[in-house]
């Protein structure tokens, strides 16, 4: 009879291994035999562990956005002001949108088109979205820290996929407009 190998991580391993296939395949590219083998766990693991496919797709969304925010908190909380803010804002549009984090654009767009189908996915991203204007709340009024929001989303989005990506100077005028524009009465 074999030994029966702890691995206590197996689990994690395999939320981890789930979106790295998500960024290199898209969801529609995943399997569980995929992913068993890139985790190099038995097939098996993969029903232990989970009830089904969607289960593991939704703690790895889940695990993927509470990255992503805690890494948005981060910056937003060590700003001092409002200017400081801005450079933060901008700062995270360039770092969502640089080639080097394209995984995580990825997993990003799979994430938003899941959640543009199914209320379990919008969830993750409502959750998300309220943690981010929490932070932008911090330095800006509500309405403006919705639009600056959407701003970030949006200049990210078009930087990443554009063949001639506009620089920091631009994105950083953009934002400091928004912040300053008066809300229509």
């Amino acid at each position: 009879m074999r030994a029966r190998r702890a691995d206590p991580d197996r689990r994690d391993r395999l939320i981890d291994v789930t979106i790295d296939l998500i960024a290199e395949v898209g969801v529609a590219g995943i399997s569980h035999r995929r992913i068993a083998a890139r985790a190099d766990v038995p097939l098996g693991s993969m029903t232990y562990h989970f009830e089904g496919m969607d289960q593991l797709l939704h703690e790895a969304f889940t695990r993927f956005a509470e990255r992503i925010a805690a890494s948005f908190e981060v910056r937003l909380r060590a700003a001092d002001d409002v200017d400081q803010a801005l450079e933060a804002v901008a700062d995270l549009v360039h770092e969502l949108s640089d080639p080097a984090s394209s995984r995580d654009q990825m997993v990003s767009y799979e994430l938003y088109t899941l959640a543009a189908r199914d209320p379990r996915y919008r969830r993750i991203t409502t959750s998300w979205m309220r943690r981010s204007r929490q932070e932008l709340e911090r330095h800006f009024d509500p309405r403006v820290t919705r639009q600056i929001d959407a701003l970030i989303e949006g200049l990210a989005l078009h930087r990443a996929l554009d063949d001639e990506p506009f620089d920091r100077d631009l994105t950083l005028e953009a934002v400091r407009k928004v912040a300053a524009a008066r809300p229509a009465r």
